[in-house]
C-alpha cells in the first residue's frame, strides 16, 4: 500500500518478566497445540513469544538513542573513479576469490562494505525526521500521517544501524562489515530516500536524489559490477522514483513488485534480483499474555479496519465492502489517523478469528503483519502479492489465500471462512505465533529477525550476482544476449498470456 494507513505511532511496550513470560507461554501452549503438534515444537514456540529485554522494538525510541551516540566518522569514500581504480579493485576481488575457491574455504557469511556517504544524505535525514516527527499536521494526500508513513518504511534505518553498531554488541551471525572494498560480497547504499521524499521540498528533493546519484555511481565498485552487488534501499515506491531507472540493476529493498506498471517500469524490478522486506507493524505484539487471554475472545469471524476505497488493485476493497457489509460476525470499518485509530485497530484484531488483508495502492498492505503480531489470521485477497522471505517462510501455514474473483462471489468467502475446522485454526495461531519473531525489527537485530532473514535470503543471490557481474564484463555490446537476464519479470499469482 503505497500511501500508507492511518493507525498512529507503534510503541512496543517493555517486556514482562522473564519468569511470567515462561509460565504464560506454557499455559496458552495448553490451548494453542493441536493434537497433531510434535512435543519438539514446544520450546521453539516458547522463545518465539519471547522479547529480548535488552532490545529496542520501537523506531523512535532506538531513533532517539541512535541519534544521541551518532559514531564518528572514519573516512569519506567520496570519489570519481577511473578505469584505473576500476580494474585493480576488480584484480584484488578476482584474487580474493581464487584464494577461497582453492583454499577449498566455503564463506556462508555476507561480507558487507557499508558507505561512508556524507551526511546529507545520513544523519541530516535522521535529524530531519527526529526534529519535526511531532508535527502532525504533515499528511499525505490521502489524509495518511506522513511521519508514521515513514516509520512504516523505515527497513533502510534498521539495517544500517545494525550494521554500523560495535561488532560487540551486535548478534547476527551471517552478516559481517567489512572495511576494505575488495573483502565485499555486497555494497550497501545508506541513504535515506523515503525521509527525503516526504520532508523535503519536490526540487529540493530531485537535486539531492541527483547528488546521490553521481556519488553512487562514481564508485570504482558501481563501475566494476555495474551496481550488480549493490543494495539500494527503496521501500517506498515513490521513494528515489525520479532516478532510479539509472540504477536498475542493484538489488532494490522493497515492500512488493507491483507488476501493473504503476510503481515500477518494466525489467526494473524482479524476484531474482530484488528482495521484498516486510512492512514495520504499526500495532504491538501481542505477547504471551495477551494471545493466552485474547483465546477465548475472539468472536469476530472476519475484521477489517482500514480505508475502504483504493486505487489500481484496491479497487477490490469496495466490491469486498459491498459484499460483506452487515454480515454477522464481521466487522469491516474505515480507519481513522492518531493513538485511537491505532487502539481501536488494535482491539479490533485481537478480539477476531480472521483479519482480511485486500490489496491497496500496490499489492502489499502493512495490514498483513499487523495482523500476524496480533495473532489474527491473515485473509490475502491480493492477486500479484509477493511475500517477503518466501523463499525462508511458508505462508500457507498461517494465512488463507484467496483469489479476487472468488472472493466477491455472493457467500463464498463467509462459507469458505467457516469451514476451518477448530484444530486448524489452534493449528494457525500456533504457527503464528511462531513466525512473529520474523517481523519485528529491533536494534540489536535479532536471531531470525527480519534484518537476518533479510541476509540470509540476500546470501542466497551471490553466486548469480557474481555471475551476471562477469558476464556483463567480457559479453559484447552487440549481443542479443546482453541484458535479458537481469530482467525476469516478477511472478504472477494467477497465469496471464504474454502480449
Amino acid at each position: 500500500m503505497a500511501g500508507g494507513r492511518p493507525y498512529g505511532s507503534p510503541r512496543f511496550r517493555s517486556p514482562i518478566l522473564i519468569s511470567t513470560l515462561c509460565l504464560l507461554s506454557f499455559s496458552l501452549l495448553f490451548i494453542l497445540i493441536s493434537p497433531f503438534s510434535s512435543p519438539k515444537s514446544l520450546p521453539n514456540l516458547s522463545q518465539s513469544l519471547s522479547l529480548n529485554p535488552n532490545a529496542d522494538y520501537s523506531f523512535l525510541s532506538s531513533l532517539q538513542k541512535f541519534l544521541s551516540s551518532k559514531p564518528h566518522r572514519s573516512r569519506d569514500d567520496s570519489v570519481t573513479s577511473t578505469a584505473g581504480d576500476v580494474r585493480k579493485l576488480d584484480d584484488l576481488m578476482w584474487r580474493r576469490e581464487m584464494e577461497e575457491l582453492h583454499e577449498h574455504s566455503v564463506n556462508s557469511v555476507v561480507r558487507v562494505y557499508v558507505y561512508e556517504m556524507p551526511n546529507k544524505f545520513t544523519y541530516d535525514m535522521l535529524e530531519l525526521f527526529w526534529s519535526t516527527y511531532k508535527e502532525t499536521v504533515n499528511l499525505t494526500s490521502n489524509g495518511s500521517p506522513v511521519h508514521r508513513l515513514i516509520e512504516q518504511h523505515s527497513i533502510d534505518y534498521w539495517l544500517w544501524a545494525d550494521l554500523i553498531a560495535p561488532e560487540s554488541q551486535r548478534l547476527l551471525k551471517h552478516v559481517i562489515r567489512v572495511y576494505r572494498q575488495e573483502d565485499a560480497d555486497l555494497f550497501y547504499i545508506p541513504f535515506f530516500t523515503t525521509i527525503s521524499y516526504f520532508l523535503l521540498e519536490k526540487q529540493q528533493c530531485k537535486s539531492l536524489y541527483r547528488e546521490a546519484l553521481k556519488w553512487v555511481t562514481d564508485q570504482p565498485a558501481w563501475n566494476r559490477s555495474g551496481g550488480r552487488d549493490h543494495i539500494l534501499p527503496v521501500h517506498h515506491p515513490w521513494s528515489f522514483k525520479s532516478v532510479r531507472k539509472y540504477m536498475k540493476n542493484a538489488i532494490w529493498l522493497l515492500p512488493d513488485m507491483d507488476s501493473t506498471g504503476n510503481w515500477y517500469k518494466p525489467g526494473q524490478v524482479s524476484l531474482e534480483k530484488d528482495l521484498i522486506l516486510p512492512y514495520v507493524a504499526n500495532l504491538d505484539l501481542c505477547d504471551a499474555k495477551c494471545l493466552l487471554e485474547s483465546e477465548s475472545k475472539r468472536s469476530t469471524l472476519l475484521y477489517f479496519r482500514g480505508r475502504l476505497k483504493r486505487n489500481a488493485g484496491g479497487k477490490i476493497r469496495a466490491k469486498l465492502v459491498a459484499e460483506l457489509n452487515r454480515a454477522e460476525n464481521v466487522v469491516i470499518e474505515e480507519g481513522t489517523a492518531g493513538e485511537v485509530g491505532k487502539a481501536e485497530a488494535q482491539h479490533g484484531m485481537r478480539r477476531s478469528v480472521f483479519c482480511l488483508s485486500p490489496a491497496g495502492d500496490t499489492p502489499s498492505s502493512a495490514r498483513l503483519f499487523d495482523a500476524i503480531v496480533s495473532g489474527c489470521i491473515p485473509v490475502i485477497i491480493s492477486d500479484e502479492l509477493e511475500l517477503p522471505f518466501e523463499g525462508i517462510l511458508d505462508y500457507r501455514k498461517i494465512a488463507v489465500f484467496v483469489s479476487s474473483n472468488d472472493s466477491v462471489q455472493p457467500g463464498w468467502l463467509l462459507t469458505y471462512l467457516r469451514s476451518f475446522s477448530a484444530a486448524q485454526l489452534k493449528e494457525m495461531r500456533m504457527n503464528l505465533a511462531k513466525y512473529s519473531r520474523h517481523f519485528l525489527y529491533s536494534h540489536p537485530a535479532q536471531p531470525l529477525g527480519p534484518e537476518d532473514l533479510a541476509w540470509r535470503m540476500l546470501s542466497g543471490k551471490l553466486v548469480n550476482i557474481k555471475l551476471h557481474t562477469r558476464r556483463s564484463q567480457r559479453v559484447v555490446k552487440e549481443s542479443r544476449s546482453v541484458c535479458s537476464c537481469d530482467c525476469r519479470p516478477a511472478n504472477f499469482t494467477s497465469f496471464r498470456p504474454l502480449s
